[in-house]
């Protein structure tokens, strides 16, 4: 038999895994699948605003070829520009890397900087990316922990109690998913004072940051300090709903002349695939410099805010259903009393609704949560189907019992 890597033992990335292949088998039958397991907004109707994709379609000619392994200046400058009006000082366009999408630039900058038993501390719950790229790239996931008392906020001294010799980086993930929560300036610099003193590289996936609701205020975590080094992502999936164009961005800030050795590995991970897909490329100035549609979205009477809004009230109207409110992204992460419906396995659980109502969620597990009491609930479908997915669910709870005794080996069987 060939045998696949052993590196991918430790690797799992739930949103698509077997309870989603399960999913597309119900399809194949016959049924419509409500899947709220994965931020995609073109399923839901939105689209990306027409002037992006008109860059793209008034420079195919000019994309035929390769462009620089870290992307075409204009997209860089336009990069550059929006994080230096955020106040993100010493930003030259060679500190910026354009890649298919943030998903490929974390592995690049996790891989660039690990040895084998390095370790990362990433959050609990995470998005399970970050999870999946640090144990790829031979290192240990450290998980610390965000407390849900504290609308979801990274517990600093679990923290600091887990940092050691060798901890090499901290992964933020702001605003966050799958909880929504929106971290408090104060907090973030507390993160970056931690980071300073044990000399630790911060990771800030802001691939959500213009998704914010209830005027809360944001910052980007590279504001805070000229001296730690900073790698920042962002892209155009979400803010601009063009999840399919796979264009992303990473930005290396603070003190970049104590990181010269990684910066070069980063540059040889970005070489080593020769460009990131340039006709999507020609969208991100269009997008950064253009009308930011996300902004009427997010308003009281934007579309995504009132889905929040709905979803949030349906949701925690259920008997044993509570979740803190989200103040960003478009994700649920609502916790259920495991005793009332007999829930060992949180696996099992949106397995038994994706059988009965046909609506697909991720448990909470899949974003390395330790307890099987939350999901992940993705609000993009329009009010009215949101409206009826809650009620599904509501449904289906009143007389669930859970298969909580059912064994790993009888999920292998039904999946």
């Amino acid at each position: 038999m060939i045998q696949r890597s052993t590196r991918l033992d430790a690797v799992h990335y739930e949103l698509c895994g077997p309870i989603y292949e399960k999913a597309k088998e119900l399809e194949l039958e016959g049924h419509r699948i409500t899947k709220l397991n994965i931020g995609n907004p073109a399923p839901f109707g939105f689209d990306t605003p027409e002037e992006v994709t008109r860059s793209i379609l008034d420079n195919l000619r000019h994309a035929q070829g390769y462009s620089d392994h870290k992307g075409i200046l204009p997209a860089r400058e336009a990069i550059r520009n929006y994080y230096a009006a955020k106040g993100i000082a010493g930003i030259h366009t060679d500190d910026i890397s354009i890649g298919n999408g943030v998903s490929e630039l974390i592995l690049h900058a996790v891989q660039g900087l690990l040895n084998e038993g390095d370790e990362v501390l990433v959050p609990s719950p995470d998005y399970p990316l970050w999870t999946a790229a640090v144990r790829f790239s031979g290192g240990k996931a450290v998980h610390y922990l965000c407390d849900e008392a504290s609308d979801w906020s990274p517990d600093l001294n679990d923290i600091r109690s887990k940092i050691n010799s060798r901890t090499k980086g901290i992964v933020i993930i702001n605003p966050n998913n799958p909880t929504g929560a929106v971290y408090a300036p104060e907090l973030l610099q507390e993160l970056v004072e931690l980071a300073a003193a044990h000399n630790l590289v911060l990771f800030s996936d802001e691939i959500y940051d213009r998704i914010l609701y209830d005027e809360v205020e944001y910052r980007s975590t590279a504001t805070f300090s000229d001296e730690v080094l900073t790698v920042t992502f962002s892209g155009l999936s979400k803010n601009y709903l063009a999840a399919g164009f796979r264009a992303g961005w990473m930005l290396v800030s603070g003190n970049k002349a104590r990181a010269r050795s990684y910066i070069d590995g980063l540059n040889t991970m970005a070489s080593l695939r020769v460009c990131s897909n340039v006709p999507a490329q020609f969208a991100i100035q269009a997008a950064l410099e253009g009308y930011q549609h996300m902004q009427d979205l997010v308003l009281p009477t934007g579309r995504l805010r009132q889905q929040r809004d709905v979803c949030y009230e349906k949701l925690t109207a259920i008997p044993g259903i509570t979740c803190v409110k989200p103040k960003g992204a478009f994700y649920l992460f609502p916790k259920i009393d495991v005793k009332k419906y007999g829930i060992a396995n949180d696996q099992a659980f949106v397995l038994d609704f994706l059988q009965e109502q046909h609506v697909l969620l991720v448990q909470g597990s899949g974003f390395n949560w330790q307890q099987p009491d939350h999901f992940r609930i993705v609000y993009l479908p329009e009010l009215q189907e949101l409206s009826q997915t809650m009620d599904k669910l509501a449904l289906f709870l009143q007389n669930y019992r859970g298969t909580g005794a059912a064994t790993q080996r009888q999920l292998i069987e039904a999946l």
